[in-house]
């Protein structure tokens, strides 16, 4: 179960970076013609990148998001271990009783169908909140890519690169392989990501 929360990164990394590198192109499109901007590193036209996994790490947002679904994901886990604890000492007792011969055969035939109730009751309280710890898990992810690929395409409204690319994880899995470290807008994207979640959450308090 603890595998939930340690995948939000990579699947939230793979949707959100399909997204990245063809929706630029269409946003830069949309901007009026003749707007100039007056900016630091890569100018307007140029084809930049981003390290998704830092974004993932440092952006404050997906860091609260996944604290939140990570204590989730701990309390369904600690009802089901209570309740399979006391399950498994239910059986134990009925079991000793039975091998003790303190229990009448009628006795003995209600008190196993009632322990064969729990259990399935058990299964199936088991496979609802493994469907609700999978649908949290969804929604973190779907949160999080959303936020930073709105981002990403208000951001490049004034930048008006021509392409937004990312890039993850190791060499053979990156589309990026080598590129000007003048080109790596990263940290920029995580500046504006915290920058936007701080006064998002100033206005939440108000």
């Amino acid at each position: 179960m603890r595998k939930i929360t340690s995948i939000i990164c990579s699947t939230v990394a793979l949707s959100a970076a399909i997204v990245f590198a063809s929706s630029c192109n269409q946003q830069t499109a949309n901007t009026a013609a003749g707007e100039t901007t007056t900016v630091e590193g890569p100018q307007k036209g140029a084809i930049v990148f981003f390290n998704l996994d830092r974004v993932i790490a440092e952006y404050d947002f997906a860091n609260d998001q996944k604290a939140v679904l990570e204590t989730k994901v701990q309390s369904i886990e600690q009802e089901l271990t209570r309740r399979g604890n006391k399950l498994q000492s239910d059986a134990n007792t009925f079991a000793d009783k039975v091998n003790k011969g303190l229990l009448t055969r009628s006795v003995a035939e209600q008190q196993n169908a009632k322990l064969q109730q729990q259990q399935n009751d058990f299964q199936n309280y088991y496979a609802q909140k493994q469907q609700e710890m999978g649908e949290e898990q969804a929604v973190t992810m779907n949160q999080i890519a959303d936020a930073i690929n709105s981002f990403v395409l208000k951001f490049n409204e004034e930048k008006q690169y021509a392409m937004i690319i990312t890039t993850q994880g190791d060499i053979l899995s990156a589309p990026v392989v080598c590129a000007n470290p003048e080109l790596d807008i990263t940290d920029a994207i995580i500046a504006g990501l915290n920058a936007e979640y701080v006064k998002t959450k100033n206005a939440e308090t108000k």
